[in-house]
């Protein structure tokens, strides 16, 4: 199976989140699994790079060309596969294409961003992978508290809660991910509009 790990690329990250997400990315490849992430050798991304590495697994990143002729981000360099696109859209839609399922570590806008966007997917019936959020020290707590409140003021169906797993656990993360036997739902039982 193929996991995508969406995460923080910054160099700044706090050692705990760091070991979490090394060991995340060992498990994943001990169990047999390819890693699909951004390519980036900092931060998370280079946590689960380097944790499938360690593991033996395979690891195929994906990074706009912008990135490396502007030195924006440093590409880690062990990737069995590496594909340039030409737009940050264009990555986000190698990675899902690619993924059999989605893991989301703790990030800023661009996590953000891609969670929200295969959550949207899966809402409008376009895929129906597994998406688990590793909520390493709790990080995505306020992030769970506005999805509930969005359900209880009535701007998303109580079903779309679940769409994702939440987990503690980098093992329960890969557990997770490898459940195929998601909700599948009529789309119009997901979005009233």
């Amino acid at each position: 199976m193929k996991i995508c790990v969406f995460g923080a690329a910054s160099p700044t990250i706090d050692e705990k989140y760091i070991k979490a997400v090394e060991e995340l990315g060992e498990i994943m490849a001990r169990r047999g699994h390819e890693l699909v992430f951004g390519a980036g050798a900092n931060g998370l991304m280079g946590a689960a790079a380097r944790g499938v590495k360690r593991g033996g697994g395979r690891i195929h990143g994906v990074i706009p060309t912008f990135f490396e002729e502007e030195d924006i981000e440093a590409i880690y360099q062990e990737c069995d596969e590496l594909t340039f696109t030409a737009s940050m859209r264009e990555r986000k839609q190698t990675m899902e294409d690619c993924a059999d399922a989605f893991i989301i570590t703790p990030g800023g806008i661009g996590t953000f961003e891609e969670f929200y966007e295969i959550l949207t997917l899966k809402q409008l019936g376009r895929h129906q992978k597994p998406i688990v959020i590793f909520n390493i020290e709790h990080y995505f707590n306020d992030l769970l508290a506005v999805m509930n409140c969005a359900v209880r003021e009535g701007f998303i169906t109580e079903k779309c809660l679940g769409l994702y797993t939440c987990v503690g656990e980098a093992e329960q993360a890969v557990r997770f991910a490898e459940d195929t036997d998601c909700l599948s739902c009529d789309v119009s039982e997901l979005k009233k509009g």
